[in-house]
């Protein structure tokens, strides 16, 4: 199984960073290439709409506010990747700032191992760049 992980320091405290990132549905606030976001399933499913057209469908596995952490799953998209599983954590980082790590791991189908890799930490590094931009 492949791995992806990417990490940003944010001069914020882990709170304000989670008041963003926090909500399922939050993505199209703080990653600019998500347009949409629409909740299906009671909230656990987000079905995203990118700025050139793709679809994406995620399903919430795992959310804990008090740790500032939630898992996902990806149920379909445009990537050559199966048993995706990804992460979003925040923490604190010293008196006033935040880590922010986002990781996943997944299946190549359609790619080597290298290459998927390699697309999915330049996804993550590119939206933690993202979200730092906002404060």
């Amino acid at each position: 199984m492949a791995q992806a992980s990417a990490y940003i320091r944010i001069p914020v405290s882990a709170d304000q960073v989670w008041q963003l990132t926090g909500g399922f549905q939050s993505l199209p606030l703080w990653l600019p290439f998500i347009k949409n976001s629409e909740s299906q399933d009671g909230g656990r499913v987000r079905h995203l709409t990118t700025d050139d057209g793709a679809e994406i469908s995620e399903r919430l596995q795992t959310y804990d506010n008090a740790a500032r952490t939630y898992s996902y799953t990806i149920e379909k998209g445009p990537f050559a990747v199966k048993d995706y599983v990804a992460r979003l954590v925040v923490k604190e980082d010293g008196a006033n700032g935040a880590l922010v790590e986002w990781s996943g791991s997944f299946t190549p189908t359609g790619m080597t191992e290298a290459e998927a890799e390699a697309l999915f930490k330049g996804m993550y590094e590119g939206g933690l760049e993202a979200l730092k931009a906002n404060f």
